[in-house]
């Protein structure tokens, strides 16, 4: 067609969208712009219409659309069009339409809301710069330098991942990453927590644009007032492609002002999906790029943005892994070294250490006393009451001589009714004045459902040449000592 200079080409139209309201919007709006203009509930009517009789301009409106049930319809009729003109009205709230719809066949598109005057401007601003003519599919991929760059951005993205091991530096790599994509001048990641708690957990761009500032918190981001505006917030609560293409739509004044004193013209949310077993919700969070000024996309960049988002939920799953793989590692640990009942160190546990600490007293010359105590009669206590008691009188024992002891002190469950504390820095003389304690109060405990009891003790403090095991048999004698002294004691072991 030719356009003589001043004069608009006759074009005939067909509007597209479920709501009746919307369509006669659309009419009242637009219908000027257009030498006939046709409507259509839905997909199955549109096809019906355009085979009655062509249009030259296809208008898709995706408002009250569901993606899960119109895709397969509405994509049909995108590959119908066969490259012929066809505008795409998107709700910036689920711009994930965008790429579905671009699978099927070439198209432009216009970012919702918009009021009817802006509208007609929008369709009518791409009449004037020549939308209609038809394209070839490859018009919608990127020029090679701006390839190159989503390139270059995909390759640092998973160069990132060397620092999945922790959520919060896999983030600030990530976000520094995400600078190399043309246009974005700011970059953040937002994170879900346990408890559905939201937060900024890492962002990197401009100087003097602190996300947290601007939202006004940095946690709890689904209880912010914007987090049905701002495209980072908006995504990770909906699992949808968010793309603000002009800060204003999103009808919340402070916010655009706010981000148009940083230079932010244009916000796009992503949401990370989540991954893993047990996933409760559909996303892990969102990505978050706040661009310099307003761009289209197309169906590379689009399917970048997907890719991005995958590689961050990579990123975060490989972190959850390590912290679970971590706890794991705490509570194995927790298992070999500790007893199970009374929660202090185990045998074994407690041989290794006071080989480490013979190890540390030769080698700086410092005195070790080693103690060890066995309750009085304990075979009468699950006799007469029954072993659920004597377990109680075993955890009464460990948590009363636990209170004593300093935290350079180990208690050890050696076996059965006895127990040991390693005393680091201490000497026989201080042992005794532990020791004697430790039985005090033992003696003055209440145990439930049991009469007092009472325990036997013995010390002993390293010699020069002494080994680990050398000083538990002198202790271990000490012991019987006190057993046969009449119980309720303490005994010194003899050199």
């Amino acid at each position: 067609m030719s356009q003589q200079e001043g004069v608009r080409p006759a074009y005939s139209g067909l509007y597209v969208n479920p709501a009746g309201q919307r369509r006669g919007e659309f009419q009242r709006a637009c219908a000027g712009l257009f030498d006939g203009l046709r409507v259509a509930d839905g997909a199955e009517q549109a096809l019906a219409l355009l085979a009655q009789q062509p249009a030259d301009v296809l208008v898709l409106d995706l408002e009250h659309c569901e993606i899960g049930i119109d895709l397969a319809a509405l994509g049909h009729l995108v590959a119908q069009r066969e490259g012929r003109p066809l505008l795409v009205l998107c709700p910036y709230t689920n711009a994930r339409w965008l790429p579905a719809l671009m699978a099927h066949g070439p198209l432009d598109y216009v970012i919702g809301p918009l009021a009817p005057d802006a509208l007609c401007r929008e369709v009518g601003a791409r009449l004037d710069a020549a939308l209609l003519p038809p394209r070839a599919p490859a018009a919608a991929t990127p020029v090679e330098a701006e390839l190159a760059a989503l390139l270059a951005v995909r390759s640092r993205a998973q160069q990132a991942l060397a620092g999945a091991d922790d959520g919060i530096r896999f983030g600030e790599r990530l976000c520094a990453a995400l600078l190399g994509w043309p246009g974005v001048v700011h970059a953040a990641m937002f994170q879900l927590h346990e408890g559905g708690d939201l937060r900024l957990e890492a962002q990197h761009g401009q100087a003097g644009l602190d996300l947290a500032g601007v939202l006004g918190r940095g946690e709890r981001l689904l209880q912010s007032p914007l987090r049905h505006a701002f495209p980072g917030l908006l995504a990770a609560a909906s699992g949808e492609t968010v793309l603000l293409d002009a800060v204003d739509k999103a009808h919340e004044p402070e916010l655009a002002r706010a981000l148009r004193g940083q230079g932010v013209q244009m916000v796009v949310g992503l949401p990370i999906p989540a991954s893993g077993p047990g996933a409760r919700r559909p996303t892990a969070g969102a990505l978050c790029l706040l661009f310099g000024q307003a761009r289209p996309f197309s169906r590379a960049q689009l399917a970048a943005f997907e890719d991005l988002a995958q590689l961050a939920a990579f990123g975060l799953r490989m972190a959850e892994l390590m912290r679970e793989n971590e706890e794991l590692l705490g509570r194995v640990t927790q298992l070999a070294t500790l007893d199970a009942l009374t929660n202090v160190a185990n045998r074994r546990h407690g041989e290794y250490l006071i080989e480490q600490e013979v190890k540390r007293a030769r080698r700086y010359r410092l005195p070790l006393a080693l103690i060890a105590f066995d309750i009085d009669r304990f075979r009468n206590i699950n006799d007469a009451y029954g072993h659920p008691v004597g377990d109680m009188a075993l955890r009464t024992v460990a948590d009363t001589a636990r209170g004593l002891l300093r935290s350079s002190d180990v208690l050890v469950r050696a076996g059965g009714e006895e127990f040991q504390v390693i005393a680091p820095h201490t000497s026989a003389i201080d042992g005794l004045k532990m020791a004697e304690k430790l039985r005090a109060a033992i003696e003055a405990a209440e145990i439930p459902g049991c009469d007092h009891l009472t325990v036997s003790l013995s010390v002993a403090q390293l010699g020069e040449l002494e080994s680990g095991d050398s000083l538990a048999v002198r202790v271990n004698a000490a012991l019987a000592r006190a057993k046969r002294a009449g119980r309720n004691c303490v005994e010194l072991a003899m050199q």
